[in-house]
């Protein structure tokens, strides 16, 4: 098995060449934010362990807010974010888009502060990574390869399936029909399929160690948070109470922006920034939440959902500015409407879980209650939040993940050595 990785440059941009920047970006475009695979600058197409990856500038769209309660405004940088998700360790595919794209990207950072167009590239952005404080994976394991050839094998055998509802009168004879022309197309060289990769040994044992370290270590701290926890609950109840709430409706010129960068594909992106609410408790609430998260999606989450939600692909969340704002990103199936419902319907309590750190998020109660339950007012306050995607990419557009989970059981029936009449004819259905 090969294990996913997230990967995030991040770098201020040289406050009078945004605009630049942006037009630069643009060109990457065959569609608005949506990258040409084959793009002069950083073409994603050549990038066979690449999932997904986007260029984003992060303006402080919200900072305002905070002037609103005659806080004062915190100061941010304007920054450029180029992140993605690949196979394997993100050190090595940051080192192949150093190899093979680093003019393009040369002309791009260039437009960012402390840059050397002279210098060593791989060195630049290695060194303003950004680590991801959660991530999840969406089916941990599961490579751009595979997909691709699970693809192409659903392809090929739906083209010989027999539509005319024979094939369930003697289903494992179609089935065995349908394996010789599989293992002839792959004689012939017109089919291709890979065997899975070894884990590697090392994310095995890290993987291991974090699984028990983390439980361990809250273990060996429970008689230290058997004692604190009513003071947190008190701390917490008096925060929700007293913390303000902002949930204005967005503008619209703003919302027609975002709109048009979506539904281009069947997966969607979404980016949104903002700051974590003001003092010591709820930084450190959201990073002991953060860990938490980040231990489900790696442990709990990574078979196909997180929480009840199934139309994630990959998503993430980074401190940014010494932890006072939050970056979340994510690559979803269908509508941002169904996106939001989905979360709203079925995750409501995680949402508030980490969100509700968020300055203004729709009041909460016991941290779970409350929040995103009050629809317009969540939706109003991610829509504010929200930042377009200049340009994005996805390795299998037209596919969700529905396809590549279907697509999967099916060349998993295809590697059994045997199945009964009942599996056989479900399999063939899956074509």
């Amino acid at each position: 098995m090969t294990p996913q990785s997230h990967f995030m440059v991040v770098a201020a941009i040289v406050p009078d060449r945004e605009s630049g920047l942006r037009a630069l970006l643009d060109t990457m475009n065959l569609l608005p934010g949506m990258a040409d695979p084959a793009n002069a600058l950083v073409p994603f197409g050549e990038f066979e362990r690449l999932h997904f990856a986007r260029f984003a500038v992060l303006p402080d769209t919200v900072g305002a807010d905070f002037e609103v309660f005659d806080l004062p405004r915190p100061q941010a940088p304007l920054y450029l974010a180029f992140l993605g998700e690949c196979d394997g360790p993100a050190q090595a595919q940051l080192a192949e888009f150093a190899d093979k794209a680093g003019e393009g990207l040369r002309r791009i950072f260039a437009h960012c502060q402390g840059f050397d167009a002279r210098g060593d590239l791989l060195a630049w952005l290695k060194a303003h990574q950004t680590p991801t404080s959660a991530g999840y994976v969406n089916w941990i394991g599961r490579t751009v390869r595979q997909v691709r050839e699970n693809t192409a094998l659903q392809k090929a055998l739906s083209s010989q399936v027999p539509r005319d509802g024979t094939a369930a009168d003697d289903p494992q004879a179609a089935r065995h029909a349908l394996m010789a022309f599989v293992q002839e197309e792959q004689l012939q060289g017109r089919l291709l399929l890979t065997s899975e990769e070894r884990t590697p040994f090392d994310w095995q044992l890290r993987n291991v160690l974090h699984a028990v370290g983390i439980p361990l270590i809250g273990l060996i701290l429970l008689p230290l948070i058997i004692v604190l926890a009513p003071f947190a609950i008190v701390l917490l109840r008096r925060h929700e109470k007293s913390d303000p709430e902002f949930c204005p409706r967005p503008e619209r010129a703003a919302v027609r922006e975002m709109q048009q960068l979506e539904d281009h594909d069947l997966t969607n992106s979404f980016t949104a920034l903002g700051p974590v609410k003001p003092g010591w408790f709820r930084r450190r609430l959201t990073q002991l939440l953060l860990l938490l998260i980040d231990y489900a999606a790696r442990h709990v989450f990574g078979r196909g959902h997180l929480a009840r939600v199934q139309t994630i692909h990959f998503a993430r969340w980074v401190f940014l500015d010494d932890k006072a704002r939050v970056l979340f990103a994510s690559n979803y199936d269908g509508s941002h409407e169904s996106y939001m419902d989905d979360f709203i319907n079925k995750a409501a309590w995680g949402l508030n879980l980490i969100f509700s750190n968020g300055f203004g998020w729709p009041r909460t109660d016991w941290l779970i209650k409350g929040g995103a339950r009050h629809e317009l007012r969540f939706k109003y306050y991610q829509r504010r939040h929200q930042l377009p995607t200049q340009v994005w990419y996805k390795a299998y557009p037209g596919l969700t993940l529905t396809d590549l989970n279907r697509n999967q059981r099916i060349r998993e029936g295809f590697e059994m050595a045997s199945m009964s009449d009942e599996e056989a004819l479900a399999w063939v259905r899956l074509l």
